[in-house]
């Protein structure tokens, strides 16, 4: 049977000793909501910012106010300082964070379905850009997807594993 891919990032975090923590916007604690639901991921998972207004973007996990000025909070320099910013307040190994548009309808001059994602960790941050189609869940689920691939991706070719 194949691992879920909250349980494999479980699974590498946990082999690893690493930890993670996320800065969800679009996604609305889904990505955290995964990961823990697999027993034993507290030994991992220290915590998540549900940040969906930029107040708390910049409050909470330090995106500066002239990046959401400049690029809008659905872009990919503010996915990078949101899972930047949630690794150093959280004190984790890894941050990861989604921002974007789940829809139903336009969002700061973005379309349905453009979002970002972002993990940073001791290589650095990656940050992708998607176009994704479908319902508002839809869209969640698939951001959240991406986002676990992400950081299993980092946990597979880390140099400091």
């Amino acid at each position: 049977m194949q691992m879920s891919l909250e349980e494999e990032a479980g699974r590498l975090l946990s082999a690893q000793g690493r930890s993670v923590a996320c800065a969800e916007s679009c996604t609305g604690g889904l990505i955290t909501n995964r990961l823990t639901d697999i027993a034993g991921s507290s030994a991992y998972v220290h915590g998540s910012v549900i940040c969906y207004t930029n107040a708390i973007k910049q409050r909470v996990v330090g995106v500066n106010e002239t990046t959401l000025a400049k690029h809008t909070a659905i872009s990919a320099a503010t996915a990078r300082e949101m899972a930047e910013g949630v690794r150093k307040i959280m004190q984790t190994d890894y941050g990861v964070s989604t921002t974007g548009n789940a829809g139903p309808s336009a969002s700061e001059g973005q379309p349905v379905g453009l979002v970002y994602t972002a993990v940073a960790g001791p290589d650095g941050t990656k940050v992708v850009a998607h176009r994704f189609t479908g319902t508002r869940s839809g869209i969640k689920q698939k951001t959240a997807d991406v986002a676990l691939k992400m950081l299993i991706g980092a946990l597979r070719t880390s140099k400091q594993a």
